[in-house]
């Protein structure tokens, strides 16, 4: 069985709950976090899941208090210090390793079209910078750079670098990531295209960060444990299962939509409320109670909805 590395199994991107008056609801912070915990996944916060994009710096403050405060040391706390001002991002991860997280993830900036060089350069001198460890995260769809796997691969000997997150889509990357980091201890890499979490660990990824985890941690988790096993036909049980959720928010909708979808699937759990900050909106009413009532119709209460059993 493969070594399990620090930085590794089903990291979960959180959604971020907020308040009808658009601050940070802490009470469901804990909930979504015990959730995560009880499916032996790590939450990941301030990602694209997350909608770190559109948070005050005052809210991630309180964001990044209560996860700890809930995580209270049963996980590692992943936060997001993605902004386009370096000085920005240095300055929050400072602040969010002061406030107990474990490590930070960090993706280009957003504005300016960047050569490989430049992408290289921007995270020497950032994680330099850093008091705690950073992991790499590439995706394209809100960032429109790709970062190649050859420049990771150099950033991979700063000794404050210590993994990679890639969303981009490419079977191609899997395979050369996997070959490159998968005998590399120091070196974690984790998969954002859910799709492929099996295909990937098979390979020799160390985890995936599935947004659907936030409502199926335990059905990732047995993914993960599966492929880890050499149980090729349970893992391939809990993938499908985990695919049929994430269409059921995806489908048809582009990101921005699939998150408010998703976050009425999570109110109808009662782990947290459907309000989403501008530019994303709340589903129409109409469409919100059909969505509550298709997910317990097809998925069951929310043991069921973790199980990989035979249902």
């Amino acid at each position: 069985m493969k070594a399990q590395k620090k930085y590794s199994g089903v990291v979960v991107p959180m959604m971020t709950p907020f308040t009808a008056q658009s601050t940070i609801d802490e009470a469901a912070v804990q909930r979504l976090v015990d959730h995560m915990i009880a499916g032996k996944a790590h939450p990941f916060i301030l990602g694209t899941t997350g909608e770190a994009a559109s948070i005050t710096r005052t809210e991630k403050k309180k964001l990044v208090q209560a996860t700890v405060k809930a995580a209270a040391g049963r996980s590692l706390v992943y936060a997001g210090i993605s902004s386009n001002s370096q000085q920005d991002s240095i300055e929050e991860g400072k602040a969010w390793h002061d406030l107990g997280a474990d490590v930070l993830v960090a993706t280009m900036p957003s504005y300016y079209p960047v050569e490989p060089a430049q992408m290289r350069r921007y995270f020497e001198e950032l994680a330099s910078q850093l008091p705690c460890p950073l992991i790499i995260y590439n995706i394209p769809a809100t960032t429109h750079l790709s970062i190649p796997i050859e420049i990771v691969d150099q950033l991979s000997a700063h000794p404050n670098i210590v993994g990679f997150k890639d969303s981009e889509k490419g079977v191609e990357r899997i395979t050369a990531a996997t070959a490159l980091w998968k005998e590399r201890q120091d070196f974690s890499y984790l998969l954002g295209w859910a799709l492929m979490s099996q295909s990937a660990l098979e390979q020799g990824a160390d985890g995936m960060v599935p947004s659907t985890g936030n409502l199926a941690p335990a059905v990732y988790r047995a993914i993960y444990d599966a492929v880890l096993a050499g149980d090729t036909a349970t893992a391939a049980k809990a993938q499908q299962k985990a695919d049929a959720i994430s269409e059921m928010y995806q489908k048809n909708r582009i990101l921005s939509q699939s998150l408010a979808a998703f976050k009425v699937m999570l109110a109808a759990y009662g782990l947290c409320g459907p309000d989403m900050l501008p530019p994303l909106y709340r589903m129409p009413e109409g469409e919100e109670q059909q969505l509550k009532t298709a997910v317990r119709t097809v998925f069951g209460d929310l043991n069921q909805i973790n199980s990989v059993g035979n249902e």
